[in-house]
């Protein structure tokens, strides 16, 4: 597509147009939102330093009026002078204690001092002592000395020096006489004051200072002496503004600074005035970073126009690039370009040649047309086209050729059985070829019956038929007709029994799906047995009243579950097969047998439990019923059971128990079974099986589960069970039968089941 000048002109274009807006914008936005973000930034540092200073202000204001507090304390009056302290321990200590809770009051204060002067000078530091040496004194002396009673000076009780860098408050004492005797020191902690000082300057390359009013510098946030060359600058141009507040922009090393000072009024001092200066880069760094994110996005939408316009050429074009694509078919694009660049001659030329071809695709598609229908008539039945309306299910009807206007629709289930009667004709495996043989039996004889009929090969010994008639023609006789021709037919060629369902009529074709439905379930109603069998939905009611009640074999039940217990698998194989035939005696349904396997599978899994054994670790977590469910056939039921049910369990048994221990419990079970209507004891049955009483015992629970006499007891109510049911001799007679005294009978009887042997036989009677 690119290599047609007429896309890239159109490309070239569109680009123009969609990129100069974005460009224009982009740029506006740059430059109106950064330097307004800039200019708000400032202030907005601006006012958050004042705000910070006045906290600080806060703080020493807080800190003087404290510490003058307590400068008027007794223990601090003017008798104080007259006082030997040497002596007068009590006042020395509770001097001591006073200068202590000065300390404590405050964070910012390190150490409080105080000096008293007299023939002999004395310090509190905060301990009393005599002082001595001659420097200190005279340092001392000099405070006194100072023209005010309350001041800040940059004075240490450490060195004497009235000079150095720690910035202390001094009050003389008494505050209120003209000839003070002495001097408190209220020293500063120095680093947590440039902590303070650091939250007037944020940010790592900034700098905040305190000068006093002859422009010395007190404090500094960064702590060292003497200041920086950058407090030195910033100090200068400060003291040359002759301000007390403002702010202004300062360049240094490159780097711009906004540069912010004010004054703060302390007691008995002059004023101080504050410096923070920070990087405008740190400031406006969000500011910077909103630039980038919009030069970003600026480039981001040229790229974005880039593509769009690309994408809109390709639209554009598309309808001209789709039909010369389509035209050329396999042939290449550039080849035909080549030839020639006008891709309206590049029409002309291929539209000739695919007119020539469309008769070859014609028939190939008829050829595969039949393919079609069958695979849209399974989504159909199968309900995968719930979605689509009536009317375009019809109109994909009329597309595969089939006549849909005033029609009925109806749906036959064709299954095949006795698959197993011809091994000596098919093999295992060949279970699809045969369903394809009864398939193209049912669509032969199908299109000699009905104008318009399709059938479904469902590969599993069913096959379904899909019938399209009449609404005016009476189709009932003719489909039951047809299905009778077809059981016959199929039986004939493939000795195999046949069972077709016929389903109601469907009016419209969204129908079909829930007919079909229908005649799965109505299907699983077909007798269990060998012949051919036509079941219709309309008169399933009729064919459901045959009487053909269902026996199930209880004490098959037993002795299938008695001989898996003792591990005599072909005994047990023999006995699944009587069970069957049993079930099967009297015209069971598909239904019915399969849910009288299942009771058969629930009894063996319970049974397997009782043992001990877990049925999912035997059976690997398997879904047993769901497996079972899939048969249809005996012998296929039967070898199932053998292989996956009955045979695992005799495998995990004989790995778990002893074969003699067994043997011994399966000689008691029989002698049990054969002696439980007379008076048996667990020594005579150990006589009997030729052990101990001990050993039969555990042997007994190993094996079957069950101790002993449970499992004679739960033998002889069975037996009660079965002559309540299908005899009618006295509940005495029964009670002597079962090994019991009648008085006795009636008790263990209704502990066992929770009723009575009367209420059991009319129950089951009922």
């Amino acid at each position: 597509m690119f290599r047609s000048k007429r896309f890239r002109d159109n490309w070239i274009l569109i680009l123009i147009i969609t990129s100069i807006p974005g460009l224009i914008f982009g740029g506006v936005i740059y430059w109106l939102g950064g330097e307004r973000l800039e200019n708000e930034l400032l202030q907005m540092h601006n006012k958050q330093i004042q705000l910070r200073a006045a906290n600080i202000d806060e703080q020493f204001t807080y800190l003087e009026t404290s510490v003058m507090h307590w400068s008027f304390d007794p223990n601090l009056s003017y008798p104080l002078a007259s006082l030997s302290l040497s002596r007068d321990f009590e006042i020395a200590r509770d001097i001591t204690q006073t200068l202590a809770n000065m300390k404590g009051a405050n964070p910012l204060v390190k150490e409080a001092e105080l000096f008293l002067e007299g023939p002999a000078p004395v310090r509190f530091h905060p301990q009393y002592e005599a002082l001595t040496d001659a420097a200190q004194i005279d340092g001392y002396r000099k405070l006194l000395s100072h023209d005010k009673n309350v001041f800040w000076s940059q004075h240490t009780s450490e060195s004497g020096s009235p000079s150095d860098n720690s910035l202390s408050f001094m009050i003389k004492i008494p505050e209120t006489q003209d000839n003070p005797f002495g001097v408190i020191a209220v020293r500063m902690d120095t680093t947590k004051i440039a902590r303070l000082l650091q939250t007037l300057a944020p940010y790592d390359d900034g700098s905040t200072f305190l000068l006093e009013e002859n422009g010395d510098q007190l404090l500094s946030s960064s702590g060292k002496v003497p200041a920086s060359q950058l407090d030195e600058a910033i100090k200068s141009e400060v003291l040359a503004g002759k301000t007390k507040s403002g702010s202004f922009l300062f360049d240094w090393n490159h780097t711009r600074y906004t540069v912010s000072y004010g004054t703060m009024s302390r007691i008995g001092s002059t004023d101080w005035t504050y410096v923070s200066a920070s990087p405008i880069s740190a400031i406006t760094k969000p500011v910077v970073f909103i630039s980038q994110l919009i030069l970003t996005l600026s480039i981001a939408m040229l790229l974005l126009a880039f593509i769009l316009s690309w994408v809109a050429s390709r639209r554009i074009y598309s309808p001209i690039a789709q039909l010369v694509s389509l035209l050329a078919g396999n042939t290449s694009l550039a080849a035909l370009r080549k030839e020639q660049n006008d891709d309206f001659k590049i029409i002309e030329k291929e539209w000739l040649h695919l007119t020539r071809e469309s008769m070859t695709l014609q028939n190939k598609l008829e050829q595969q047309l039949p393919h079609l229908k069958e695979g849209f008539l399974l989504q159909l039945v199968q309900g995968y086209l719930y979605s689509y309306s009536e009317q375009a299910l019809l109109e994909r009807m009329r597309n595969f050729g089939w006549s849909v206007d005033n029609r009925q629709y109806a749906v036959l289930y064709i299954q095949l059985s006795g698959f197993e009667n011809l091994k000596g004709r098919f093999s295992s495996g060949d279970e699809g070829l045969v369903t394809f043989v009864a398939a193209n039996i049912t669509k032969e004889l199908a299109s000699s019956h009905f104008e318009q009929a399709e059938v479904i090969n469902f590969h599993d010994f069913t096959v379904g038929l899909f019938i399209i008639v009449s609404e005016e023609s009476e189709q009932k006789n003719a489909i039951r007709t047809y299905c009778q021709e077809l059981t016959q037919g199929i039986h004939h060629v493939l000795n195999m029994y046949v069972s077709v369902t016929i389903g109601s009529l469907a009016l419209s074709v969204v129908h079909v799906p829930s007919r079909f439905e229908e005649v799965m379930q109505a299907s699983s109603r077909r007798r269990f047995e060998s012949r051919n069998q036509i079941i219709d939905l309309e008169f399933l009611d009729e064919y459901d009243k045959e009487k053909h009640e269902i026996h199930y074999p209880f004490a098959l039940e037993r002795e299938i579950i008695q001989a898996i217990r003792t591990g005599q698998i072909e005994e047990a194989k023999q006995l699944i097969q009587a069970f069957l035939d049993e079930l099967l005696e009297r015209g069971a349904k598909v239904i019915d047998i399969q849910q009288g396997m299942l009771q058969l599978l629930g009894s063996i899994l319970h049974a397997i439990r009782l043992t001990g054994m877990d049925p999912n670790r035997i059976f690997k977590s398997a879904n047993l019923y769901e497996q079972l469910m899939q048969f249809g056939e005996p012998q296929k039921m039967i070898a199932w059971f053998h292989d996956k049910v009955v045979r695992p369990f005799m495998q995990e048994l004989e790995s778990r128990s002893d074969v003699e221990v067994k043997r011994t419990v399966e000689t008691a079970m029989i002698y049990l079974q054969n002696n439980y209507m007379k008076e048996i004891s667990l020594d005579s049955c150990a006589d009997y099986a030729g052990t101990n009483t001990v050993a039969l015992s555990k042997a007994f629970k190993q094996v079957s589960g069950k101790n002993f006499i449970d499992y004679l007891t739960e033998l002889r109510i069975e037996k009660a069970k079965e002559l309540l049911r299908e005899t009618d001799m006295k509940i005495n007679d029964i009670a002597e039968k079962a090994g019991y005294q009648p008085s006795y009978f009636n008790r263990i009887f209704k502990k066992q089941e929770g009723i009575t042997p009367s209420q059991y036989r009319e129950f089951n009677r009922n």
